[in-house]
């Protein structure tokens, strides 16, 4: 049995990407749009280069697929802005997770995964609500998404 390589980003990225991940899984089925969504979205943000993205994106599906309990990733958070980040995105994941026209958007228990995640990020009352506010006025496509790439990226890079 051979161990496998670290990953090509960084510790903080790998935490966001897991906590992402753990909401995903938060109904018990991480499922392929969910999956295909942060594969995209995270190799876009780490690197520029079209072949680095494939790799990328074949090398973080392994990571993907490990639930690891939001109580043990969120305390690695360093800072305001990564917490509302990480609430940002976990309310886009488990909006792109509904697998049939007539389910809801958001089932019990990811509206749950998302109350937890809420408590542990601790944020300020008028930070949850200035991110609430943002996901409420836009459809969770290309506007929101676009959206949260650009501010992943000028937080990772910047």
């Amino acid at each position: 049995m051979s161990l496998q390589p670290p990953p090509s980003i960084t510790p903080r990225q790998m935490t966001l990407l897991r906590i992402v991940a753990s909401m995903a899984w938060s109904d018990g089925n991480l499922a392929t749009e969910e999956v295909d969504l942060m594969l995209d979205r995270f190799s876009h943000l780490f690197t520029s280069d079209p072949e680095q993205q494939k790799g990328l994106q074949q090398e973080l599906r392994e990571y993907l697929v490990q639930n690891i309990p939001l109580s043990e990733l969120v305390p690695k958070l360093e800072s305001l802005e990564e917490r509302k980040l990480v609430l940002q995105l976990g309310y886009e994941v488990i909006v792109s997770s509904s697998r049939t026209p007539d389910e809801e958007k958001i089932n019990q228990e990811e509206a749950a995964a998302y109350q937890q995640l809420m408590q542990l990020l601790d944020l300020p009352p008028e930070a949850v609500a200035e991110v609430e506010a943002t996901n409420r006025s836009s459809e969770p496509q290309a506007g929101i998404v676009d959206s949260l790439v650009n501010q992943l990226q000028k937080f990772i890079h910047g």
